[in-house]
């Protein structure tokens, strides 16, 4: 579970996270991170969250950012918002560390995929890329929709195909959330 100033860091991505408020410091109005990209990063498949809009402030570096089908740079100082249900992806491009203070409103359970997937990444679990397996994709897909979801393929079709495989995924021995993580 989250707290205030718990530090997590993917071993995979390099990107880290420190909690600066959780769910339970806000009874679940906001979560407020400060996230560390590392140099020369890669475009993170477009996604969306439903319910929840963020609120970024770039506190050092750059970071490329597409809204929709549009890009655009960030430096020092500057602050933009994705709104909900809006498609984006974020990434540093440049050759420098990027801090950026990273705000969702409401929090619902998003530290919950964020300690998980980094957890999984530690552990040899996912793919080089930080990405978890198809079976163990299928389990978190299901379990944050309500605070992730891809933006491609559309959600209905992977919905569907997820259904299916989702009592395979449990069968196989993968969860949607593991304690260990979660601690």
């Amino acid at each position: 579970m989250a707290f205030k100033n718990k530090f997590i860091r993917n071993e995979l991505t390099g990107q880290s996270y420190r909690f600066l408020q959780t769910s339970a410091d806000t009874n679940g109005r906001l979560l407020e991170i400060e996230t560390t990209y590392e140099p020369n990063g890669a475009e993170p498949p477009a996604h969306y969250h439903p319910r929840q809009a963020e609120d970024f402030t770039v506190l050092s570096g750059e970071l490329t950012v597409r809204i929709n089908a549009e890009v655009k740079l960030f430096r020092k100082g500057d602050r933009f918002q994705v709104p909900a249900g809006t498609v984006h992806s974020m990434w540093n491009a440049s050759k420098n560390e990027t801090k950026v203070n990273w705000k969702v409103e409401p929090a619902l359970d998003t530290e919950y995929l964020f300690e998980t997937l980094t957890g999984l990444a530690n552990e040899g679990k996912t793919k080089s890329n930080g990405a978890p397996s198809l079976l163990q994709a299928v389990l978190l897909v299901h379990r944050f929709s309500e605070v992730w979801r891809l933006a491609s393929p559309p959600s209905l079709g992977i919905r569907l195909f997820f259904k299916i495989l989702n009592p395979i995924a449990r069968l196989a021995g993968y969860r949607a959330t593991y304690d260990k993580y979660l601690n």
